[in-house]
């Protein structure tokens, strides 16, 4: 049964996805035109330190997410739910929450150990790494899938991509 502290966790994570996929899918135009919009009329050039199909992908999940959270919190809120539906959504609720921090992690320490900037998906025991790198390199990908290996104790299914 969920109690009235984890319904405003749930909320409040819910809240806080949907706020970051705003801002992350916000268009550099609507920026300059509300900086131009002062008196002082600036110059504003924006630059993104990551590549574009990296934003884009992590656009995608967090909207994909924040849609299974929300399917999540319905079925856990419905008075219609049984006890057991309610507790299958709360651990998968949990896994969620639970893999999209272990992500971060993961891409923090890619960027930590390769310097490389990553985008980086788990589903169940898949996980898909994309680099943002030109250069297809093998070694590289293999050094980073046995990084990424060493945070689990069974086995994982990695998938390295190069954009």
């Amino acid at each position: 049964m969920i109690n009235k502290q984890s319904m405003w966790f749930l909320t409040l994570l819910s809240l806080v996805l949907v706020l970051g996929v705003y801002y992350v899918t916000m268009p550099n135009d609507l920026l300059k035109t509300k900086l131009e919009g002062e008196e002082t009329k600036k110059e504003v050039d924006v630059q993104v330190s990551e590549g574009d199909i990296l934003i884009a992908m992590r656009a995608n999940r967090d909207e994909e997410v924040s849609l299974e959270i929300e399917k999540l919190e319905e079925v856990l809120t419905n008075d219609d739910s049984t006890k057991e539906e309610k507790n299958e959504a709360f651990e998968e609720l949990k896994l969620l929450n639970l893999n999209i921090g272990k992500e971060e992690e993961l891409e923090t320490k890619i960027e930590e150990d390769f310097g490389i900037k990553s985008y980086i998906e788990i589903n169940k025991d898949n996980i898909k790494v994309v680099i943002n790198s030109k250069e297809h390199d093998a070694s590289l990908a293999n050094n980073i899938m046995r990084s990424i290996q060493e945070e689990y104790e069974e086995k994982m299914y990695i998938t390295v991509e190069f954009e």
